[in-house]
């Protein structure tokens, strides 16, 4: 199958390491004009050098915006007033059960994680829909089904962003315009590189070792027994943003490697 985006802009949030550098590495593969963003211009910089680097040919630009505030979405949308694609990835995690989290905790992780998305599909879906063409992913997390309960106002932010994505979809029915989610399991980010560091280092394994170890330990169901790999994740988000997917919509696409323990 071959997947060409070419002639559609395509807007990645939070994508200057992680999941969502792999997903702007994979659309700008694609042929998509691709708009990599995040808070700090130097990594940003160094996210559109590396997806070039990756993509032979990419036609890629970065812009530095805080899109877990409205002025942040604002500046961001003076720039990029109009996308074909979106993927709403941004988004924040950490330790945060019901005694730790304080009220501001609750609304930072609100604004970061599901108002980002809500704000930026509202200023592309009207012209998406006009044009009879447009994709729209939110990267959510089996932890939006699996709620843990020492990650509590994560796993209600990625709930909020199925509920969410699921009544865009209905709402722009029949317009050409496709509106998911995808869930990926635990995955190899820098993030959870730098959180096993210390117990990789105590224990004589690799990183990777011990990516592997804490899946099967901390999500039993997993069927891959493995940590997922960002590329992984940004196969599947690439895919549904192409024009072969294009019957598949408010549909909860999981890459978690099985953890969650459902047949449907």
């Amino acid at each position: 199958m071959h997947i060409d985006l070419s002639g559609k802009t395509a807007v990645v949030s939070g994508s200057t390491a992680g999941i969502g550098l792999a997903i702007a590495t994979g659309i700008a593969a694609s042929g998509a004009d691709t708009i990599v963003n995040g808070r700090n211009q130097r990594a940003v910089d160094e996210a559109v050098a590396t997806v070039r680097a990756k993509a032979s040919g990419a036609k890629v630009r970065g812009i530095a915006a805080d899109l877990g505030t409205r002025a942040g979405c604002d500046a961001f949308l003076k720039d990029v007033p109009d996308a074909d694609i979106l993927i709403n990835n941004l988004g924040m995690y950490g330790p945060s059960d019901i005694f730790a989290t304080s009220d501001d905790e609750w609304e930072r992780y609100f604004q970061i994680n599901v108002m980002s998305g809500v704000r930026l599909t509202r200023a592309y879906l009207k012209d998406m829909m006009e044009r009879r063409w447009g994709r729209v992913v939110f990267v959510s997390s089996e932890s939006g089904l699996n709620i843990p309960s020492d990650m509590l106002a994560y796993g209600f932010t990625k709930t909020a962003q199925l509920s969410i994505a699921r009544g865009i979809a209905k709402f722009a029915a029949a317009s050409g315009v496709t509106v998911n989610s995808v869930l990926p399991g635990p995955t190899m980010t820098d993030g959870v590189r730098e959180m096993l560091r210390e117990t990789a280092q105590k224990q004589s394994k690799s990183i990777e070792q011990a990516a592997d170890e804490f899946v099967v330990s901390s999500r039993g169901t997993s069927i891959i027994r493995r940590i997922t790999m960002p590329e992984e994740v940004a196969n599947m988000v690439v895919y549904i943003c192409s024009p072969q997917a294009s019957a598949t919509t408010g549909a909860a696409l999981r890459v978690d490697g099985g953890i969650v323990d459902t047949i449907a």
